[in-house]
């Protein structure tokens, strides 16, 4: 009898969903409060695709060099609630919508600053992480 692969446990599957739900919801409560209008720059969905990937780096960063975390936080926080936040398909459709729309600058603009910043958010974040890991260990 084979084991079950452990993508496919019950117990990841649930923490995915469940930390998904809660990023979608807050994905789409800041869509509401900041809405994007067609033709314009997308200052909401960079920011949280920005925010995500900061996140992401302080999240990774923290349960694979400094915490062992509890098996079902990284799937439930990393896959589920940052990948429910973060959003690629909105980021997909805003280009598409700029450039549809004749802004093509602004499109060209908005994906090369959505690839940079988000890079550059996960490189500080990681780097911000081990830097204050290092200090606080070195106060102690």
């Amino acid at each position: 009898m084979t084991s079950r692969p452990a993508a496919l446990d019950p117990a990841v599957l649930a923490a995915i969903s469940v930390g998904g739900g809660l990023g979608a919801t807050a994905r789409y409560g800041v869509g509401q409060w900041w809405p994007v209008r067609a033709g314009q720059f997308p200052w909401s969905t960079l920011t949280i695709n920005v925010a995500g990937c900061f996140a992401l780096g302080v999240l990774m960063v923290v349960v694979t060099e400094f915490w062992s975390a509890p098996v079902l936080l990284r799937p439930f926080l990393g896959v589920g609630v940052l990948g429910g936040f973060t959003t690629f398909s909105a980021y997909s459709l805003e280009l598409r919508t700029l450039i549809d729309t004749g802004s093509t600058g602004t499109a060209v603009g908005y994906l090369g600053l959505s690839v940079l910043a988000g890079l550059g958010a996960v490189v500080a974040a990681m780097t911000g992480t081990r830097w204050a890991a290092g200090a606080a260990r070195r106060s102690t």
